[in-house]
């Protein structure tokens, strides 16, 4: 049978006196109470309980607190860490304590045993900024920008992930993978993201040279016209989007907390999916991870992003577009190649009228005339005016931030 425990105070000990002398006629009820402290009823209780049970009747029973861990689940939570979730962070080994093993631990709880067993160590706090406001409706103002990073832990070379996120809501609608940080790229992004959400306000960007030219004139040296606005700014002026560029890293600090959570959490979860390869990654982004992510993190906030007009196309304003003039032979020239442009029904030379030449995204070459396609090309893989403008753009495309001359 097992022992009973009490708790015995000093404090106990002494209404055990007072009140057995009470009992033994020593001392009436009224100074007993008076000298206890205690009403006169309460006093009459303790004796009863006194004159029933002795110094029992006066304590509580020591009992082991129900809050308690048990040991078993202690090893177990260890175990764990060591052999599956080694690299994970304390709140997404809690989250996966809980989603996957079945342990739901308080956040403290779960810190404190791995301080104790000598597998967490507390890093010193940073330093705290204050914070930008959020805009006061979603839509207002989203952030863009591209992370770097070795992604999948099998695959040494490291792939670009460019997403974006309101300001607002904190919502994470699209995200994607890609080799290389290109036009193409960042173009897809936005373009997925406004058949998504709408059309918004604002991008806030940093000054890579996708969004803001880095290149000027000089005493020997004139900026072609095609460069002193990006394709970029181009297509966002188009929908009557503004482009705002930040002077610094902290200033986009919602999107660079983002990636450091992905850098964290997203590696983590794609190695315990057992992705291998950056298409399959890019499925499980879209599919899994955000999903996730914007149910947990995302707020509630009044919209104000707008329907896509009906006469916009997105094809021909995410895509390279280059203004052309018909040479007199009914062709034009872009990127090297020479695009001859057929007769049209209400029209049988186009010669010296203005053109665009839109390089699509598929590599189509589309030939724009007063808003409908006059020819078709295809871009040559061989290209050295593709590959040409490719290397460039990887030159230019270094993420300084310039500080503000203000």
């Amino acid at each position: 049978m097992k022992k009973e425990r009490f708790l015995v105070t000093m404090k106990d000990i002494q209404r055990y006196r007072i009140l057995k002398d009470c009992l033994e006629k020593r001392l009436k009820a009224t100074e007993a109470s008076q000298i206890l402290g205690l009403s006169y009823i309460h006093t009459l209780r303790l004796k009863k309980k006194v004159a029933q049970n002795g110094l029992k009747g006066l304590l509580r029973l020591r009992r082991s607190s129900p809050r308690k861990i048990p040991q078993e689940t202690i090893k177990k939570v260890c175990y764990l860490h060591r052999e599956h979730y080694w690299d994970f962070n304390v709140l997404h080994f809690k989250d996966k304590l809980a989603e996957i093993h079945d342990i739901i631990l308080s956040y403290e709880s779960l810190r404190q045993i791995l301080i104790s067993e000598g597998i967490h160590h507390p890093k010193k706090r940073k330093k705290v900024y204050r914070r930008r406001r959020r805009m006061p409706k979603a839509g207002m103002l989203v952030q863009m920008d591209s992370s770097q990073h070795r992604w999948l832990e099998d695959i040494p070379e490291k792939w670009w992930l460019t997403a974006m996120i309101d300001d607002t809501s904190s919502e994470v609608p699209y995200a994607k993978f890609f080799p290389k940080d290109t036009v193409l790229g960042n173009m897809h992004v936005i373009r997925r993201f406004i058949e998504l959400k709408g059309i918004f306000a604002c991008l806030y960007v940093d000054k890579a040279s996708h969004f803001k030219t880095t290149r000027h004139g000089g005493i020997h040296y004139n900026v072609n016209p095609e460069q002193e606005e990006t394709q970029i700014e181009r297509a966002l002026n188009e929908l009557d989007i503004n482009i705002i560029t930040a002077n610094s890293p902290q200033a986009k600090g919602r999107i660079e907390r983002l990636f450091g959570l992905f850098q964290d959490r997203l590696v983590k979860e794609m190695r315990l999916a057992g992705i291998k390869n950056y298409q399959e990654a890019s499925k499980f982004l879209i599919g899994n991870f955000l999903p996730w992510y914007n149910k947990r993190f995302a707020q509630k906030a009044e919209s104000s992003y707008l329907p896509l007009p009906k006469d916009k196309d997105l094809d021909t304003i995410f895509c390279k577009k280059y203004e052309r003039i018909v040479k007199a032979d009914n062709t034009l020239q872009v990127m090297g190649q020479t695009i001859q442009i057929p007769p049209t029904d209400t029209r049988f030379s186009f010669r010296k009228a203005k053109v665009d030449a839109c390089i699509l995204e598929d590599d189509r070459i589309l030939v724009i005339y007063k808003g409908s396609a006059i020819a078709e090309s295809k871009l040559s893989k061989k290209n050295k005016a593709v590959e040409k403008e490719r290397k460039i753009e990887e030159f230019l495309n270094v993420r300084e931030y310039v500080p503000s001359s203000l």
